[in-house]
């Protein structure tokens, strides 16, 4: 049964061209002025891409170096700049901003809402980041050069930095403030503006994965401005917050930055959830099994988030109950997560299956991601912690959960969506050739991350001896493959979806003729998306007992 009556209501009862204010403007103004949020989408994914791009160059540098025992390129002060910018670069350049992208196109089209709520404000939240990524990267021509502190930037470190570390401090303010005013819309968004009838648990979960996602980011930004604050203070106007020749604390430091840092892990995965949750039903063609499940899970993974920052901190010092409690409440997390996956594999039984390429990364994100799970499991136990502390094995772990979650849900969101934004369909053969190229690459770059920890070499270190070379240079060779992949996808894919070329995308580009696949609001508008929809708002079918998923 379809949840929308009529059909032609959604892209509004007007054509585009009505008005002359209808249709999209032309020029850098449409840009610069953008308060529509297709465009201001757009405009965040673009620049998480270009950020990525920028962050694995840095990567690719660190795994050049890496490449074989002894110095080769960089020396290790130079080598530090690079893990903390690459790390920073990663975090707050790409793959937030991606997700606030996905978030802008999608979550109007999703909810029938003509826009999100506060359109100018969505704009300069988006015009926040240029500012911010120009003072993260231009740090490197500073005097003395980037922060080399690490990406957590933890004291007393970061108090004997140059410059370059004000320059830091002041950019990831204007990147919270940008992440604060984001989340104020999207929840705004959601929680006033859906199509009459669209229950929140009617809603898509992905909204529902974003909406939770919000509220993390109102949460936990301000700590994160607290901390390097006094960082700043620290530095500049004789506090001693964090610098023990003052009777300050760095361990204090490190509380309050892993207060921020473990629910923001979660901000970088549960957009990613919401994404998956949307691909995997429409590939299995069956709605997704236990809907209300899916949201209770994502909702306790946001609270569980917020009481499990010190297991991060295991080697502090830490009396026995601290570390009990940590390890129980950390591998408490592992419950939800895990219903998730048993209801993604359970939408997957018995269904109608066909993998075209968003499926595909549907398909490897569960995968690896679940593996990535398990190596943070094992983290969570406080005595095998400490021994696998600050090495490759937390890398390998961290990155498998990062890189094959949130940038595998994304990828699988580029694929599912962007026929609907762009009007025509990616070349399937591409789309496979970058998929199984970034999953074997991937796997030949991390995995072997595990057995360099376990044989105990440290991470941050630009040198290393005789035994760890072999699975070195692998990792190394992995990446650079990692890397070309993505170079492939943005000139086979991205590129000719952007100038138009290929075969028009249908509407419901991924439905039998039967009628089985995607469902949802965003199916109902043309493809590509008019550059206004839901001008009236859609008339949703009041009797109809399947959830959108």
């Amino acid at each position: 049964m379809s949840a929308v009556l009529d059909t032609h209501a959604p892209h509004g009862g007007h054509d585009d061209d009505d008005h002359g204010h209808h249709g999209a403007p032309y020029g850098w103004r449409r840009w610069v002025y953008a308060t529509n949020h297709k465009d201001i989408g757009t405009m965040y994914l673009v620049f998480a891409f270009t950020m990525l791009m920028v962050g694995g160059v840095l990567a690719l540098l660190i795994r050049a170096e890496l490449f074989q025992p002894g110095l080769q390129f960089v020396n290790p002060g130079m080598f530090n700049q690079l893990t903390t910018m690459h790390g920073l670069i990663m975090v707050f350049g790409a793959i937030m901003p991606a997700f606030v992208g996905f978030a802008n196109w999608m979550i109007p089209l999703q909810i029938g809402a003509p826009d999100m709520a506060f359109a100018r404000m969505n704009n300069l939240s988006f015009w926040l980041l240029i500012p911010a990524a120009v003072m993260i990267v231009g740090s490197f021509f500073m005097p003395g050069g980037a922060p080399a502190a690490g990406w957590t930037l933890y004291a007393p470190l970061t108090l004997q930095m140059g410059p370059s570390m004000d320059a830091g401090i002041f950019a990831l303010h204007i990147l919270g403030a940008s992440s604060i005013m984001g989340s104020i819309n999207i929840i705004v968004t959601i929680l006033n503006m859906r199509a009459p009838g669209m229950a929140l648990m009617k809603m898509p979960l992905f909204c529902w994965t974003w909406l939770i996602t919000a509220y993390l980011l109102i949460a936990v930004m301000p700590v994160l401005a607290g901390a390097i604050t006094m960082t700043l203070t620290d530095r500049h106007f004789g506090t001693h917050f964090f610098n023990p020749a003052g009777g300050g604390d760095p361990v204090m430091y490190q509380h309050i930055f892993w207060f921020f840092g473990h629910p923001e892990v979660y901000i970088m995965i549960l957009p990613a959830f919401g994404i998956i949750s949307a691909v995997v039903p429409a590939f299995a063609r069956k709605p997704l099994f236990g809907y209300a499940s899916m949201v209770y899970a994502t909702a306790s993974i946001a609270i569980l988030s917020f009481i499990v920052w010190a297991h991060h901190m295991f080697t502090t010092g830490m009396p026995v109950t601290g570390q009990l409690f940590f390890m129980y409440a950390t591998m408490l997390i592992a419950v939800p997560t895990g219903v998730k996956v048993f209801n993604w594999i359970a939408t997957m039984w018995r269904g109608s299956m066909t993998f075209e390429t968003p499926m595909l990364w549907a398909v490897g994100f569960i995968f690896v991601f679940t593996m990535g799970g398990f190596t943070g499991l094992i983290l969570a136990m406080a005595p095998i912690d400490i021994q696998l502390q600050d090495t490759y094995y937390v890398v390998a772990h961290f990155h498998y959960v990062l890189v094959a979650g949130s940038l595998y849900g994304m990828f699988a969101g580029y694929y599912f969506w962007a026929p609907k934004w762009t009007g025509v369909m990616y070349e399937e053969f591409h789309g496979k050739v970058h998929f199984w190229s970034s999953l074997v690459f991937f796997n030949i770059t991390f995995f072997p991350m595990h057995f360099l920890g376990l044989a105990g070499m440290p991470r941050r270190y630009a040198d290393y001896p005789m035994q760890f070379a072999d699975f070195n240079m692998l990792a190394s060779i992995g990446a650079f493959g990692f890397g070309l992949s993505q170079v492939y996808f943005f000139f086979t894919v991205v590129l000719p979806m952007m100038q138009g070329k290929g075969r028009r995308a249908p509407q419901r580009p991924w439905n039998d003729p039967d009628g089985a696949g995607a469902e949802g609001l965003e199916w109902e508008v043309p493809s590509p998306a008019p550059f206004h929809t839901f001008e009236t708002p859609p008339k949703l079918n009041p009797a109809a007992t399947k959830v959108i998923a």
